[in-house]
């Protein structure tokens, strides 16, 4: 005797979608993403993950079907559960992608990817100015990501600057010459404190957080004893030829033969920062 199967019944053995799965991921670049597809009674169907925008099959069951080696597919054995893994994404990845499945017709259920870029920036201008034995503070900020960043590192050229590394350790902090001071919140924010600065202080200095783009900034000190410093354009002055003149705690330009105090109202004109 023939069984037939009513459509009910046809339709209670198709595989179907968990739909209790974020479907809207957002990473920072270099950070792995993971989509998470799960299919319940799949049967001897096939899952496929595909990219929308130029109708890419990235994997079909547990193979791999693009040369780029950043994606591949997790499924533990005897798992739901099919886990599209972009490692390293960039934000050309942002887009949409399909957890496919090789029904008649094909069940599919789409997911958003945003790959977002953070950069890091040191508030104040690029050269900072300061007197010697006087006290510099660069601050580096970053606005946090959808995860942790993890935190920020200062480097004076390409060597890491580490404060403990740098100081007695009976030392308190209060008598550190240099110190790091990082703060969590809606703000990733990095402190660098360098007290009584000194001549072989003068250089570049960058912040690099764990998961974003590094900012420099170019110190420079300028000796107590000496009356004058020389710069030109390439310290992003307007003038070519200009003199930073210390007398006390004033600081003056000799701009074409013309001598001007140096004030917080020069400092878009010199693009310095003023720490006397």
């Amino acid at each position: 005797m023939m069984m037939t199967t009513t459509t009910e019944e046809s339709a209670a053995l198709q595989p179907y979608f968990d739909f209790d799965v974020p479907r809207n991921l957002t990473v920072t670049v270099g950070q792995t993403g993971f989509l998470h597809c799960r299919v319940e009674r799949l049967g001897d169907k096939d899952v496929a993950w595909i990219r929308k925008r130029d109708i890419h099959i990235l994997t079909t069951g547990a193979s791999t079907y693009t040369s780029d080696q950043r994606f591949q597919v997790i499924h533990p054995e005897g798992s739901v559960n099919w886990t599209l893994q972009i490692k390293y994404p960039q934000v050309r990845d942002t887009g949409v992608y399909e957890c496919q499945i090789n029904t008649e017709p094909k069940m599919s259920l789409s997911y958003q990817l945003n790959v977002i870029e953070l950069r890091a920036r040191i508030l104040g201008p690029a050269d900072i100015f300061v007197k010697s034995d006087s006290e510099i503070t660069m601050t580096c900020v970053i606005q946090q990501g959808p995860h942790e960043l993890g935190t920020i590192f200062w480097y004076k050229g390409s060597t890491l600057i580490e404060p403990m590394a740098q100081e007695n350790e009976l030392h308190s902090s209060e008598n550190r010459r240099i110190t790091v001071e990082t703060d969590w919140t809606e703000v990733l924010t990095s402190r660098l404190k360098i007290k009584r600065v000194v001549q072989s202080d003068t250089g570049n200095y960058t912040c690099v957080p764990t998961m974003a783009k590094s900012a420099s900034v170019y110190a420079h000190v300028i000796s107590a004893r000496n009356n004058a410093t020389y710069f030109t354009d390439s310290l992003h002055t307007k003038s070519t030829r200009s003199w930073l003149y210390v007398q006390g705690d004033t600081l003056f330009a000799v701009k074409s033969g013309k001598i001007e105090t140096i004030t917080q109202a020069h400092t878009k004109e010199y693009e310095i920062l003023l720490s006397l």
